[in-house]
């Protein structure tokens, strides 16, 4: 991941993750966070989580919020978290010169992107494939130390209720579903 002390960060895709990067990049000291989504329910909890902004891609203009956010050159780090091409295509556009890029999300098939964009900004695309320990233990120090997980955990289920749990996934209104093993 990227340093992100004083950084403005855009995030596509809210969902249980881009949900929980958005009060990570909080917590790790950016100064703006957007992040973008269709699903109204999950921008909520992004909100709740400590996002600038949530906009809902569908009813609203990316670049009219971004100049009520104060943005003028760009996003400095972008989080690709929703495997959606639009959503990476949109992102490219509106990062600063020189921005950073990780990818996460996995799309359903190839995705077509503008070189000439990626080079024209001298973007920094990164994969992210895989967990690391040093990542675990980054983020259960962040955890001690007071990043609050809380707002995205909207359901607990006893383990042998496993299928409402994913009921309540699949409705796309939910953030992470727990279900408790101790009963």
């Amino acid at each position: 991941m990227f340093n992100l002390v004083g950084e403005d960060v855009l995030i596509t895709g809210a969902g249980p993750i881009g949900v929980i990067a958005v009060g990570i990049c909080k917590y790790a000291g950016a100064r703006r966070v957007v992040i973008t989504d269709m699903n109204e329910y999950r921008l909520g909890l992004a909100k709740k989580m400590g996002a600038d902004a949530a906009v809902n891609i569908g009813k609203a203009d990316l670049t009219k919020v971004m100049k009520e956010q104060g943005l003028v050159e760009g996003f400095d780090v972008g989080l690709e978290m929703s495997g959606s091409g639009a959503a990476l295509k949109q992102m490219l556009s509106v990062m600063r010169n020189g921005g950073k890029i990780s990818l996460l999300g996995l799309g359903n098939g190839p995705i077509n992107l503008d070189m000439n964009l990626i080079i024209g900004k001298g973007l920094t695309l990164q994969g992210i494939y895989g967990r690391k320990m040093d990542n675990w233990h980054q983020m259960s120090y962040m955890v001690q130390g007071g990043l609050d997980l809380t707002p995205v955990i909207t359901h607990r289920f006893h383990y042998t209720d496993f299928e409402k749990g994913f009921e309540a996934m699949h409705s796309g209104n939910s953030g992470k579903v727990v279900l408790d093993w101790t009963k």
